[in-house]
């Protein structure tokens, strides 16, 4: 079984479920999740979890996301996008420099209510389900976070956006804020996500690419394009002394005393890897208090992370990735 990360294009017409699905096949392996959905029609990263990699499903999908998008001015429909059913349109009068303008104005924290069309339940019911009904229900508006907007081109009545964004922002949802401020309404006609943390979509590899890697290479050729789950974090690794293996193994809070060594980032190249077994030959820093460490066995085995609990003068657990048998 592969454990760790493998970055996914996702192409046009796939649901991120489908890439799920067809990802267990050319992998042999039911144990596969993604990290965050892509509307069918949209394409690009889809950073896929596997194995123990699926643990970290959760903070990936916390990550915050950069998207090129099109608006296409003029027009607004049920779904927010050009795939839905067009409920107005108006005329095209803005200008350039009023586009460029009210798309800065979007920079920062703003209340975003959630599209009908999306995956938000309400009451136990998918939202798209009961917009499937014919069904609208009040949506309460959520505080989201535009860190960057540019405006890349502007042929109107469309305009070519790229947006970085926090976790649960709804481009589409943008695109209609956008035209509704502008006067003439709007929705999206084109969307792909170049990136998802460090996932980059000229690294991303689609599901026929990956099938050729599995039928030339075999496992061996598949396991070099997944990202080990170690590498996922940053942060000094702490190696666990014999004494302490029990405690970190369970799962349980550790003092400084619990390890042998620990190295930080900038010494991981190399010789100053150490030896586990000549703690004295690998640097020792101090394990900082804020943000994360990586947690070692004795014998190398990666555990999982842990985070300084200052009240109580520990490390204890923030996600662990037990062996699987």
């Amino acid at each position: 079984m592969l454990h760790g990360v493998i970055n996914i294009y996702k192409e046009p017409g796939f649901t991120s479920h489908d890439v799920v699905a067809k990802l267990r096949g050319i992998l042999r392996q039911k144990k596969i999740g993604h990290t965050g959905t892509l509307d069918p029609a949209a394409e690009g990263v889809l950073p896929v979890c596997l194995g123990q990699g699926t643990r970290l499903c959760d903070m990936l999908t916390d990550k915050t996301k950069t998207y090129e998008a099109v608006l296409l001015l003029g027009r607004e429909t049920d779904t927010q996008d050009t795939t839905g059913q067009t409920l107005a349109e108006y005329p095209v009068e803005v200008t350039e420099e009023e586009v460029r303008r009210q798309a800065a104005s979007f920079i920062g924290e703003y209340d975003q209510v959630p599209p009908m069309y999306s995956a938000l339940k309400v009451d136990g019911k998918k939202l798209y389900e009961l917009a499937r009904a014919g069904r609208e229900v009040e949506r309460q508006a959520r505080r989201v976070q535009i860190l960057a907007l540019s405006v890349d081109w502007v042929e109107l009545p469309r305009v070519g956006l790229t947006v970085t964004c926090s976790k649960g922002t709804y481009i589409r949802t943008l695109c209609y804020d956008l035209g509704r401020a502008l006067g003439c309404g709007g929705c999206m006609e084109h969307l792909k996500r170049t990136q998802v943390e460090r996932f980059r979509w000229e690294d991303s590899l689609t599901l026929s690419q990956i099938q050729a890697i599995r039928d030339e290479e075999g496992l061996e050729g598949l396991e070099r394009l997944v990202i080990p789950i170690e590498q996922m974090f940053d942060g000094p690794q702490a190696v666990a002394s014999p004494e302490g293996d029990k405690l970190v193994r369970n799962g349980n809070p550790v003092t400084e005393a619990d390890f042998a060594y620990w190295m930080a980032e900038e010494d991981l190249d190399g010789s100053a890897k150490g030896d586990p077994a000549e703690p004295a030959a690998a640097p020792k820093v101090r394990l900082p208090r804020t943000g994360l460490i990586r947690v070692y066995s004795s014998s190398r085995e990666f555990l999982g992370v842990y985070q300084y609990d200052q009240s109580r003068g520990w490390w204890k657990p923030k996600k662990m990735f037990p062996r699987e048998t």
